[in-house]
């Protein structure tokens, strides 16, 4: 893979796709941005796409990658285990309180003093709609709002965010390209968790009745996710084939599941992350930013 030349601007987003696990790839393009001071003016993610750009925001280098490997080794936070004692396939109280408080301390001085725009996407369980937020002052609003852009259906509890209830933000906005050009963007870089060419079965997700009843739109959106995020994928392979986009995405279809516990298997996805964002030369007022030939 030859280098590209990325030229940041005002206009320029990140735009970052959840997957759970998968998103160490993510943690890998953002630690590399880190390591080579490149940061954008808007930054958009969903679910676990979110939760990896506040560590990027706060500039906090590793802290993610130590969540998703470290963490993940010594608490195994993920599994039916939790689904069946808590409720919840992950294990919340430790990833959204006791890390962030304890574990490995978020530093929410450094996100209240970032000058780039930060949105959470969310799924209204309401309206069946996508929610964009923006928080940086209040830590316990960005934890509500990080911790329901992460609540997957069916596994994960609804949470709530200003007393909404909300679910994972995948559901109704996989890959928000659209939001990011309608907040004023045109120059975006866009880091996927799923190799070229992918998509979701066709048929629609099966709902069964004793889930959201109180929320028909919410089942709405989840019968329709796979046909949403499927035309997200073309979109995105339509603008990037035109040269209208950047694209970050794992090469060959990966192994790593959105609920792994395989380390090796997340190590080596990390660092297909890292090294591929290595191959982006920065550009900004005409100056080279970095030649980006670091590997991790």
């Amino acid at each position: 893979m030859g280098k590209k030349i990325f030229e940041i601007n005002e206009k320029s987003g990140l735009v970052l796709e959840g997957g759970g696990m998968r998103g160490i790839f993510t943690i890998g393009v953002l630690d590399n941005f880190m390591d080579r001071g490149i940061r954008f003016p808007y930054i958009i993610g969903v679910s676990a796409g979110a939760c990896n750009a506040l560590s990027y925001l706060s500039v906090q280098r590793g802290r993610a990658k130590y969540t998703n490997t470290v963490l993940l080794e010594k608490y195994r936070y993920i599994g039916f285990r939790h689904l069946i004692t808590k409720g919840n396939i992950m294990d919340f109280d430790l990833l959204f309180h006791k890390l962030p408080e304890e574990i490995y301390p978020y530093d929410y001085e450094a996100l209240a003093r970032t000058t780039e725009r930060f949105e959470a996407v969310t799924t209204s369980c309401i309206t069946g709609k996508a929610c964009y937020f923006e928080e940086k002052n209040d830590p316990k609003r960005v934890i509500d709002i990080v911790k329901a852009s992460s609540s997957l259906p069916f596994v994960c509890p609804i949470t709530y965010v200003d007393g909404e209830p909300m679910l994972d933000g995948g559901i109704s906005d996989s890959i928000p390209i659209e939001r990011a050009m309608s907040q004023g963007c045109d120059n975006l870089l866009v880091v996927l968790t799923r190799n070229r060419g992918y998509r979701k079965p066709g048929k629609p997700t099966k709902v069964p009745f004793f889930f959201y009843r109180k929320y028909p739109n919410a089942k709405k959106a989840i019968r329709g996710r796979n046909a949403m995020y499927n035309r997200q994928m073309e979109l995105v392979e339509s603008m990037e084939n035109e040269g209208r986009v950047e694209v970050l995405r794992p090469v060959r279809p990966i192994e790593v599941g959105r609920m792994e516990r395989d380390i090796q298997k997340i190590l080596a996805l990390y660092e297909e992350g890292y090294n591929l964002a290595a191959q982006i030369e920065f550009v900004k007022n005409d100056r080279l930013l970095d030649n980006g030939t670091a590997t991790v």
